[in-house]
């Protein structure tokens, strides 16, 4: 299918009624397929955003893949969808150090949102999960509460953590950095956000890191397939119940329209967002 770029820009995420808007591909080298579908759900407003990009750097080809949710708006969602993974691949030790270069670019990327924020008169915050394919190595970064799973030899395995203020060790964080979680519907940071982790929140900033928890597996042949998906999935199916769904569904395109419509169908109230990418080597899907 040629040098496959999908990189949208948000003016092409153009929703009718509750159809997700959908997409995917493969890679050069034919080893991963990708799908996506995203849905405004039941919500007036979409702040979800999401990227699949496959890039060259140094002769490597690399997968790129994200899913973004934003709060307060979606101007932190958007900046991180444009920016992030350009910084990555920017970044002098992307191929020696990709661990650090992730890290780096999540926090460069949250410091020069933040810079950009400075007319604003609201707080506007995203999660980030993203999936870096690089060679036999599948690098999962995340910030915030939107999820990433694999399906490894058919068992669903949660490769990100999410980023909840009530857990023993953001709490621990939060209150040494002079910040407090209370109780308000959920648990929330100064009684006000929901997750521990974030880009933007300018208000929050010394709470709400943009620091990632990143996570490297190994593409082998047990490996099948990757979901990245924003909370509107996660708030009403669980990773196994997921991971069962869409075993069969060789297309990942259409593996992430059947989750997003399982999400709407069972009554999430959240803006919904899928990512699914496959694992083609010594798989039966291998002739996708």
């Amino acid at each position: 299918m040629g040098y496959l770029n999908s990189v949208l820009s948000s003016s092409s995420q153009v929703y009718a009624d509750d159809a997700p808007v959908s997409g995917g591909g493969l890679s050069r080298n034919g080893k991963f397929s990708y799908g996506y579908a995203s849905s405004p759900g039941k919500r007036s407003s979409m702040e979800d955003f999401y990227e699949t990009r496959i890039d060259g750097v140094d002769g490597e080809i690399i997968g790129l893949f994200g899913v973004f949710d934003g709060h307060g708006g979606a101007r932190a969602a958007e900046y991180v969808k444009h920016n992030l993974f350009s910084n990555l691949i920017k970044h002098p030790k992307f191929i020696s150090d990709t661990k650090s270069a992730i890290s780096d670019a999540y926090n460069h990327t949250d410091s020069e949102f933040l810079k950009s924020e400075n007319n604003q008169n609201r707080d506007a915050g995203s999660t980030a999960s993203t999936a870096i394919l690089v060679g036999d190595r599948l690098l999962v970064a995340n910030v915030g509460d939107s999820r990433a799973v694999i399906c490894r030899g058919g068992i669903a395995i949660a490769v990100s953590r999410d980023h909840k203020p009530d857990q023993t060790d953001e709490r621990q964080r939060i209150e040494d950095a002079g910040g407090f979680v209370m109780w308000a519907g959920t648990w929330r940071v100064g009684g006000v956000l929901a997750v521990s982790r974030a880009f933007g929140d300018r208000l929050l900033k010394q709470y709400v890191v943009a620091d990632p928890e990143i996570q490297e597996e190994k593409v082998d042949s047990s490996l099948e397939f990757l979901i990245l998906a924003s909370d509107g999935l996660w708030d009403v199916v669980t990773n196994e119940e997921a991971v069962e769904m869409i075993q069969p569904i060789l297309d990942p395109e259409q593996a992430a329209k059947r989750l997003t419509q399982e999400a709407y169908q069972r009554g999430s109230a959240d803006n919904i967002t899928c990512v699914v990418v496959r694992f083609l080597g010594n798989q039966d899907g291998g002739s996708v």
